[in-house]
């Protein structure tokens, strides 16, 4: 029975060691893959010299404050190698240089217009209450971007944090496929 074990045994482990090996190296040439609802779930390639703008999705370092210190303790971000001890999040740039934004009880609003998915929660799945950022009619400057979720209505993003400044933004990624 033993020397049935060990083929299958040193099997699994190179299968393993493939895999691993593949990981790496295609994090090393740009895969992400985003498990998150914050963005569709699938697979991304980075673009570090793509332009960051409207529209694009980016992925970051949360500044390091007391906002982001209550998500990771929550678990509504991971923790990672980010300053704060902080992990890399994925959003979309939804404000940038001159748009105009509010975020109030009702939602978004860029330039006047409510984005979808935008109402704030006021608590979590277990009751604790979400810290409110809320700004009327706000001009983004040249190194702010509004980071949100278009398509999670729970996502915690911009609504909670408030602007992101672009110095934080790691990399843009677009989507090679998503589900």
């Amino acid at each position: 029975m033993n020397r049935m074990l060990k083929p299958i045994t040193v099997s699994v482990a190179v299968a393993g060691t493939v895999i691993l090996v593949l990981i790496a190296v295609f994090t090393i040439a740009g895969a992400r893959i985003n498990t998150t609802k914050s963005i569709p779930v699938g697979l991304y390639w980075t673009s570090p010299i793509e332009k960051i703008q409207k529209g694009a999705y980016v992925i970051f370092c949360p500044p390091q404050n007391s906002v982001f210190d209550e998500a990771k303790t929550r678990d509504y971000i991971g923790a990672g190698t980010c300053p704060g001890g902080y992990g890399l999040m994925m959003k979309r740039v939804l404000a940038a240089q001159n748009d105009v934004v509010s975020i109030n009880d009702k939602g978004v609003y860029v330039n006047g217009k409510l984005l979808p998915h935008s109402t704030p929660i006021k608590a979590d799945t277990i009751g604790r209450p979400l810290p409110c950022y809320t700004v009327d009619h706000y001009a983004l400057s040249k190194t702010e971007l509004l980071l949100m979720s278009d398509v999670n209505a729970t996502s915690f993003d911009g609504r909670y944090f408030g602007p992101i400044d672009r110095s934080h933004i790691k990399t843009v990624i677009f989507p090679v496929m998503t589900w």
